[in-house]
């Protein structure tokens, strides 16, 4: 997987192992307890891998793996980098809540010109309401910079525990 210059809004990506499924997931059952630079969690066929508390900043992303197995002796790793959970939800939140709030003043401003009334103030909220969306995205596209090395590391270290040779 390349990463390249622009970092997709929750990059994916996907691993063809010639290793059976359980020996992958026997190999971050062991990642575990001989790393100390990740967090290696691991909940059926999923394996999570986050940065350590004392390293993270908000905008540490994390990368979410789910290994599946079609075959007796090859799998399939699908590979999601995100953020944490909490920060995608109050991003998600605050986009839905700026959404709302401009089409409320759009139906507010609408009304008001039906009935004959200024809605000066109404145009002038939607225009907020914009405002509010585009700082929303640049803080985003901020965030996602700032996680950047970070997003590397953890391929990297994914690409060491599997001992799997760059393909790209």
């Amino acid at each position: 997987m390349k990463l390249g210059e622009e970092i997709v809004l929750r990059p994916r990506f996907k691993i063809q192992v010639d290793r059976p499924h359980e020996a992958v997931l026997a190999i971050f059952e062991e990642a575990k307890t001989t790393t100390s630079e990740f967090i290696v969690t691991r909940v059926d066929d999923h394996v999570f891998i986050k940065i350590p508390k004392a390293k993270q900043h908000y905008w540490s992303p994390q990368l979410d793996l789910e290994i599946l197995s079609f075959e007796e002796e090859s799998c399939t790793i699908h590979g999601l980098f995100g953020p944490k959970p909490a920060v995608w939800t109050l991003f998600m939140f605050l986009h839905f809540l700026v959404a709302t709030a401009f089409i409320g003043f759009g139906i507010w401003a609408y009304t008001n010109a039906s009935l004959g009334y200024s809605f000066t103030v109404q145009i002038v909220l939607m225009i907020l309401s914009v405002i509010a969306w585009f700082v929303l995205y640049f803080a985003g596209r901020m965030g996602k910079l700032a996680g950047k090395t970070e997003m590397k590391s953890l391929y990297q270290f994914l690409r060491s525990v599997l001992n799997v040779l760059d393909q790209d």
